[in-house]
């Protein structure tokens, strides 16, 4: 545990939270539990906003982009925010990316922004999470280890509460982890590491090609499989080898069904309730729309993959992405892309991007 964060924060144990709901006035403070940690800025108690706006906030991570945090301050009514992280153990610094203290300060105002970081699966049925995501006029997934999240909540009260939350037309975004498991599909980063291009394209029944198929259900997300960091980890192999598994016939979804999003560093595509996409202003990068018209031609455990006809699309400032029907207006470039025994066939804007020799220092 980080001593020197608990100093900076003063964190106090707290019996609840104080939300409206409950009634309660008392002054909520920051506290660690066993189970999670929480940290708040603003006061939980007030009431509710008057009104909020579905919205879905795509950012790639690989820094703050502050127009897409305003966005989901925006569409929340400026009420209640809730950030959701998690560790495998107790060593969150507070310090580290203080998301609470910007929404309230610099990307609302909002009423209140509370941090509520995971340490396991049981906080998912605390009373006091569950209340804390009832309450929320919007949410933010930050980054991290996306496995942590599926492990913690796939199949308890918090994937439930994140569902509803969006059913009911209140906004949500996540940024790079938090972004990884915001499709229907997901990769889960399951086995402790973090897929490269070159061997998923090699193998795409690699063991380390763990997919999710049913965590979370947000509108205009029902056929995505999102991936991160996109441009700059070379990710496009990955998420073809990802498509390949998941539009197999075995899967019994049809050719093409499923498509990919990917979201650069210090990018982000916001979504509205009309189902249209468009980077954030001030977004550094692009999003990638992956299409494939066809089956994979050669999908076998331990052989290289095989697919023709996949439709890639860069979206740019000036680019909108129609989730509901696919169509896009003004893209910044388009290719039809062949993968032959893993290797790209020919030369185009996905070569940049397919694969890498190896990871850089430093990454998470």
């Amino acid at each position: 545990m980080r001593l020197h964060a608990l100093a900076a924060f003063s964190l106090i144990v707290c019996a609840s939270f104080a939300h409206a709901a409950d009634g309660g006035a008392a002054k909520v403070q920051n506290y660690r539990d066993r189970n999670f940690d929480y940290f708040v800025s603003g006061d939980p108690s007030q009431p509710r906003a008057a009104h909020t706006e579905f919205g879905l906030a795509l950012m790639g991570g690989g820094g703050k982009l502050d127009s897409a945090y305003r966005f989901i301050a925006q569409h929340a009514g400026g009420g209640h925010i809730v950030i959701l992280r998690a560790v495998s153990d107790d060593s969150f610094d507070p310090g580290d990316g203080n998301y609470g203290e910007s929404f309230a300060k610099e990307w609302g105002p909002v009423v209140s922004a509370e941090t509520i970081v995971f340490h396991n699966r049981e906080a998912s049925s605390d009373p006091r999470v569950i209340a804390a995501l009832k309450n929320a006029d919007g949410i933010f997934l930050a980054g991290g280890d996306q496995s942590n999240y599926i492990r913690y909540w796939k199949g308890t009260p918090v994937q439930e509460l994140l569902d509803a939350h969006v059913a009911a037309n209140r906004p949500i975004g996540g940024s790079s982890a938090g972004l990884a498991i915001l499709g229907r599909y997901s990769y889960g980063a399951l086995d402790g590491g973090s897929m490269e291009s070159k061997v998923a394209l090699a193998n795409p029944f690699d063991k380390g090609v763990t997919l999710e198929s049913d965590f979370l259900h947000y509108r205009h997300l029902e056929d995505v499989i999102t991936d991160t960091h996109f441009s700059q980890r070379h990710r496009l192999g990955r998420l073809i080898a990802f498509l390949a598994r998941l539009d197999a016939p075995a899967a019994g979804r049809g050719a093409g069904k499923i498509f990919g999003i990917g979201v650069d560093e210090k990018t982000a595509l916001l979504i509205g309730a009309d189902g249209i996409g468009r980077l954030t202003a001030g977004s550094a990068g692009s999003a990638w729309i992956v299409m494939p018209r066809h089956p994979a031609s050669n999908l076998v455990a331990g052989k290289p993959l095989s697919m023709a006809d996949i439709r890639l699309v860069q979206l740019g400032a000036a680019s909108s992405f129609d989730l509901k029907t696919r169509g896009v207006s003004k893209p910044a470039a388009e290719t039809t892309i062949t993968i032959r025994d893993g290797k790209l066939v020919g030369d185009s804007i996905a070569a940049a991007i397919l694969t890498r020799d190896k990871p850089l220092p430093g990454e998470d």
